[in-house]
Parts: C-alpha cells; structure tokens; sequence
C-alpha cells in the first residue's frame, strides 16, 4: 500500500489528527498501552505459577536474556558509540515474542518441551528487560507532579489489591486516569499498562481471578486488531530508488549486526556461562546448537525493536532506515534460526533413536 498508488491516501490516514494527535500516536502511546498489559499480565502468571516461578528452573533463560540483551547493544554501540545514532542500542535487544514462538512452532513435534520453555522464558524475561530500558532510557524531560500523581495512582491500586477487591472496573478507571498524568509525566505511557497488570489481583490464578479474566479478554483484541494496526501504521515504509543505501548506515549495521550476530551469540555465551558455573543447569534433551537455533530465532525483532526505533530517533531517514533493517535482519534470523534447529533436532532425533 505504501508503495502503490494509493501511497498518499495511505500516509494521510495514519497523519490523520484527532484531538490534536495523529492516529499514528493514539496507537503507539494509547492501545500499545493495552499490549504492554497483556505483557504484564502474562508476566505475572509466569512469575507466580510458570517458567519463572522456580528460580532453578528459571536461571538458564535469564542468563541467555541478559546475555541476548547485552551483546547485541554492546555491538551496536561498537558500530555507533559517539554518533548522533548510538541512542538505537536498545533497538536490538528486544525479541519479538509472537514469531519467534511461532517459527519454532512449525518444527512439530521434533522440539522438546524443555526448548518450547527456554525459548518462551527468554523472550518474557526479554520483554521486561525491554520494558526496563523504555522506562529508564527513552523518556523526554520529567515533569514531576504528573509523574508522582500517577505513581499514587499505582499506590491506590496497589492498597485496592491488598483489601481484596476483586472488582476490575476500579482498576481500569484508576489506570486510566494513570495513563494520562503518564502520558503528561515525560515517561512513556506504555509502562501505565504495566504497573496496572501488577496492580490486579493475581488471587490463585484460576479461571475467576481478575488477572486471568483480564488476559483472558485481551488476547484476541490485541492479536487481532492492535497489533495489526501497529505493524500497519509503522512498518508502511515508502521506497524509494536508493532504499537499498540506508541498510549500510552505522545504525543500520548496528540493528543488524545486534540481531543476528549478537542475538545468538550472546544467548549462547551467557547460557553456557551459567552452566559452566553450576548455577544453571542444562536439559538433558537439547543441545548447544538448539540453543544456537533458539538464539537466532531470539534475533526476531519486530514489534518491540520497531516500538524502541520510534523512542530512539527523531530523525525520519533514520526511522525509516531502522524500520527497513529491523524486518530484513528479523527475517533472516528466522530463517537461519529455523534451519538450524531443523537440522539439529533432526539429528538429535535421529541419535536418540540409535541403540
């Protein structure tokens, strides 16, 4: 669409401006705000009953998360330290949770359940890390007053769920009036959606607990319509003839470099670090070069490195530029993660079977 006829009609929808911001905005500052939720969410369901509820359990995929998200800003700012770009570094830390576990999906059968967990651990703990960096790194100037009234805001959820009050409308309101003292506080307002999934009661977990019924209901929205129309408002990159030039930038090596060098390699280096030490320990399905493959397919950027391009830039041709790279360079580390890991557990299989 961005590069058809209809290129303009296009663009000027997304420049559409309602209540003196454009449409482009209320989606990355608003409903993005209901994503980061479903992260938060998730993440404390993990915390309390999943992957990451058993330290043990839980100690190889931070290692290789920390050392997924290390690496990779540690090769892009080798790339751009002191240039006007080297603020991008958190741009290749981030995974895209959704197709990384995807791809791995269409390996079947063959991938074991202790990969399916390493895989989807990092890429949560990998959220939070992200998450982590939006809130302390890319914010503009602080503004203090609407940064304390939301943080009292949070406060009053908090004390909501500690009294047991089960009722979700309280919650919603209070985390909207949240997000707009945020939105007004030089801190992204995203991270509202965050401080408001830890403020609803997580109870038991089951099926009646607010949390659940909460995640339960943003599942389809968020699959199905907000990301959707992020990826469509942010990925509708008009090419022109030299399009080809901007993926040789600093910050384009950068971007590419972190993904698909640094990404692997970094969850490889600090995961065989833990194991080495004792402090994690390896399943005895998977090898090596199973976390190798599951490192690339950690090297799927997409939404989040798009969502930390806009933060990091405000020079156009380099969003642009940064936008381009992230789905060339999230494409290949699919593919090569995916051909790895078909290889490997293929093999492996094969091994297993050998008496």
């Amino acid at each position: 669409m961005a590069n058809s006829s209809w290129k303009t009609t296009y663009v000027d929808f997304w420049l559409y401006h309602w209540e003196g911001e454009t449409m482009v905005h209320w989606i990355n500052d608003g409903l993005m705000t209901l994503f980061f939720l479903l992260i938060g969410l998730e993440l404390e369901l993990e915390i309390y009953q999943g992957e990451l509820s058993d330290l043990k359990d839980a100690a190889l995929p931070i290692f290789g998360a920390i050392g997924g998200m290390a690496i990779p800003a540690g090769v892009y700012l080798l790339i751009n330290f002191g240039t006007e770009t080297q603020s991008g570094a958190g741009i290749p830390m981030a995974t895209d949770i959704a197709f990384a576990l995807v791809i791995l999906s269409l390996l079947g059968k063959r991938v074991p359940l202790s990969l399916k967990v390493f895989l989807t651990a990092l890429a949560i703990i990998d959220d939070l890390g992200a998450i982590l960096i939006i809130a302390i790194f890319y914010n503009s100037s602080i503004s203090i007053s609407n940064l304390s009234i939301a943080l009292i805001i949070f406060g009053v959820l908090l004390i909501l769920n500690r009294l047991r009050v089960f009722n979700l409308i309280p919650y919603l309101i209070g985390g909207a009036v949240m997000w707009y003292f945020m939105s007004h506080s030089g801190v992204h307002p995203t991270i509202t959606g965050v401080l408001l999934a830890f403020s609803i009661p997580f109870s038991d977990g089951g099926k009646k607990s607010p949390s659940y019924m909460l995640q339960h209901f943003l599942h389809q929205p968020v699959a199905f319509i907000i990301l959707p129309l992020f990826a469509l408002a942010n990925t509708g990159i008009t090419l022109g003839d030299d399009w080809h030039l901007g993926l040789v930038q600093p910050s384009s090596l950068g971007i590419m470099a972190g993904l698909i060098i640094g990404k692997p390699l970094g969850i490889l280096l600090l995961s065989y670090l833990g194991v080495r030490t004792g402090i994690c320990s390896m399943p005895q399905d998977i090898s090596w070069k199973n976390i190798l493959g599951a490192g690339f397919l950690a090297g799927i950027g997409f939404t989040m490195s798009i969502f930390i391009t806009l933060l990091a830039f405000d020079n156009l041709v380099h969003i642009i530029d940064a936008k381009i790279t992230i789905l060339v360079a999230s494409l290949i580390a699919g593919i090569l993660g995916f051909i790895l890991l078909r290889l490997t557990l293929q093999l492996t299989g094969e091994y297993k079977q050998t008496p």
